[in-house]
């Protein structure tokens, strides 16, 4: 799942000033798509809709996920004090095959300059057997487009990861490159993983 539909992405998008009334829609490609460190599928297209007005967000987004789609719902609302910027919203991640089972999750953000920190509260549907509790936290550092993330899990779910990579806009598209390392939690390995990752986007104003 992309980064797009988190409390960060909510904040990073009030604080930068791009943040104003109307529909957008945007596609995207990511050599591999990971989400939080975690391997989702290879080669996957995706594809979403948002709408933001004064401060209130919601959109779906979708990706390939080989076996079926993933389906995200989210909405919430950002904001501003002085300096700081903060989120509160919710996601719900759905999936029409059997790669995975229902989460569902409260987020928390906020900012102060190129700090961001970001918390989710969520819950795992997990097949029919008991559900699963758990937490995430994201600590991310940008600036002029580098960014750096230390972030893990909590309660039932467990592992931490790094991420690094850059972003910009060639001629109104999208482009990043992101090297992810994983511990042996995220990865199910005995190791460490290191994934080298290119994503490419564009946005459209649909107003």
């Amino acid at each position: 799942m992309t980064v797009r539909k988190t409390a960060f992405v909510a904040i990073t998008l009030l604080t930068s000033g791009l943040a104003h009334a109307g529909w957008s829609a945007n596609l995207g490609f990511a050599s591999d798509y990971y989400y939080r460190g975690i391997f989702q599928a290879s080669s996957s297209p995706s594809g979403g809709i948002d709408y933001e007005q004064g401060g209130f967000y919601a959109g779906v987004w979708t990706a390939d996920v080989d076996d079926g789609l993933e389906v995200d719902g989210y909405f919430g609302y950002g904001g501003e004090v002085g300096d700081f910027g903060y989120s509160v919203g919710y996601t719900g991640y759905f999936y029409t095959g059997d790669f995975d089972d229902t989460y569902q999750e409260i987020n928390l953000g906020g900012s102060f300059g190129f700090v961001t920190i970001d918390v989710a509260i969520g819950e795992y549907d997990n097949f029919g057997s008991p559900k699963a509790d758990y937490g995430y936290y994201a600590l991310t550092f940008e600036k002029g487009g580098f960014y750096g993330k230390y972030a893990g899990f909590s309660e039932d779910f467990s592992g931490e990861y790094f991420e690094a990579g850059y972003g910009t806009t060639v001629a109104d598209v999208d482009v990043g490159l992101a090297l992810v390392v994983n511990d042996k939690d995220l990865n199910g390995t005995t190791g460490n993983d290191e994934t080298l990752i290119f994503t490419i986007g564009k946005t459209f104003d649909l107003q």
